[in-house]
């Protein structure tokens, strides 16, 4: 009988990674967005799947629905802006504009599937805020002014999703409605 000598396969081991990681200067340069309740890098999040669905599903609709007289609408890049927010009790809708008023981009709590109650938590104006930014950033906008209007719940959750969501922002003013001894009241009822 020969000897036979029994060989180990070599096994390839990966080289290890370097001590120092170079960390993504842009939202670009990473390959997944983090989703993080601080976000203090002020990174995109990701929208939840069924709303993101559903935005999918509605943009299809409206290219089917395309007229074809219509003129090619021309892209303006608009680096300050305006973000509109209005809560009511039962609805949030942040529009964002350019410095003389012009919409780039708007969302509501309908629009992005909630119904009946759920329409004016802080939650929806969360996504709906989100929504409206993604849209915007296409247009380049970076830098907002935020003017608040109503007291629904939404308010100041829709200010912390403009932060989170990547825009700066510069001011915020609350122009909400104030009575200060408005009309003349109606005269007592007699009875």
């Amino acid at each position: 009988m020969a000897d036979e000598t029994k060989q180990t396969p070599e096994i390839a081991v990966p080289a290890a990674k370097p001590a120092i990681e170079k960390k993504p200067e842009s939202i670009t340069e990473m390959d997944e967005p983090v989703v993080n309740a601080g976000n203090p890098l002020n990174m995109v999040e990701e929208l939840p799947e069924e709303i993101r669905k559903k935005l999918e599903k509605s943009k299809e609709d409206r290219k089917t629905n395309k007229k074809k007289g219509r003129k090619k609408k021309i892209d303006k890049k608009v680096p300050v802006g305006i973000a509109h927010v209005k809560a009511t009790y039962n609805n949030t809708i942040v529009a964002l504009t350019d410095l003389s008023g012009n919409v780039i981009s708007w969302a509501s709590a309908g629009m992005a599937g909630f119904k009946g109650p759920k329409k004016s938590t802080p939650y929806a104006a969360q996504i709906i805020t989100r929504i409206a930014v993604e849209k915007a950033k296409e247009s380049g906008l970076s830098e907002v002014s935020v003017v608040v209007k109503g007291v629904g719940t939404g308010r100041e959750s829709a200010i912390r999703a403009l932060n989170a969501n990547g825009l700066i922002i510069t001011s915020i003013k609350d122009i909400t409605p104030i009575p200060h001894n408005g009309c003349r009241p109606k005269k007592p009822r007699r009875v």
